[in-house]
């Protein structure tokens, strides 16, 4: 038995069902729910089972941070994150004996270390992502323009500290600490021309107190970041990201 994921833009519903694929042929599944959006005037109407198509082709960009990278790469290692990832980019370069590029030659993952300046990075990056279903930044502290993503068209999808927008500049973390917060976070959300305005996909919290110094504050901090991520990364790639509104989201 196969589970399959079905949403509806128009209406924004999302149902879950059964089916025997013996019984119902995947080529059949996509004409009979072809039908059933034109008879409720459905924008689009989106079936995907899990274990029977592709997963999504992604690549992932990131900066020197490695936590979010690395608990990306391990959770697609495990097979907890359904996806196929295409290439990692970074503005970052990293040596032959780093970790993360030893685990993406095991795995034949290419690295691609991008330096040039805004206008011709881009240019390389819409090259090297051209045959992927979505991107993630996996804080990755560079702008992408409003150019790139209109190039790009499809989603982008970015994990950023929710300290923003208390807290911003440099050492974000360290400036919220000194503040005395009692609570921090993470936000994951798409990426538009508006810097860190994008419709929210997923956000969690963890409780900090003055027994945290500085080392454990952080590494609180980071455990959020890659748990919303990858928590918002599997949503979407269940169908169960709905956008609604100018910049809204149902999460089901």
């Amino acid at each position: 038995m196969q589970s399959l994921y079905i949403t509806n833009d128009l209406y924004v519903n999302d149902s879950e069902f059964i089916f025997d694929p013996i019984k119902w042929p995947r080529e059949q599944m996509d004409e009979d729910f072809f039908k059933l959006s034109k008879m409720f005037n459905a924008m689009r109407s989106v079936v995907r089972v899990p274990d029977i198509d592709p997963k999504y082709k992604v690549a992932v960009l990131a900066s020197k941070q490695e936590h979010c990278l690395v608990d990306f790469l391990y959770g697609w290692q495990e097979g907890k994150l359904p996806v196929e990832i295409t290439c990692v980019i970074s503005n970052h370069d990293r040596g032959p004996n780093s970790h993360v590029i030893r685990l993406l030659e095991r795995h034949g993952i290419p690295y691609h270390y991008l330096c040039a300046k805004e206008n011709k990075r881009e240019e390389e990056l819409l090259e090297l992502v051209q045959n992927t279903d979505f991107l993630v930044l996996a804080r990755y502290m560079q702008i992408l323009s409003g150019k790139f993503l209109r190039s790009y068209g499809k989603d982008v999808i970015n994990i950023h500290h929710g300290l923003l927008p208390s807290f911003k500049g440099g050492k974000p973390a360290k400036q919220a600490f000194d503040a005395g917060v009692k609570l921090i976070g993470a936000t994951s959300h798409f990426v538009t021309e508006e810097l860190d305005a994008g419709p929210i996909i997923e956000q969690m919290v963890e409780r900090v107190s003055h027994r945290d110094n500085l080392r454990t504050f952080v590494q609180k901090s980071e455990d959020v970041e890659k748990q919303c991520l990858a928590k918002a990364i599997k949503s979407y790639c269940e169908l169960r990201v709905l956008p609604y509104e100018m910049n809204k989201t149902v999460v089901f």
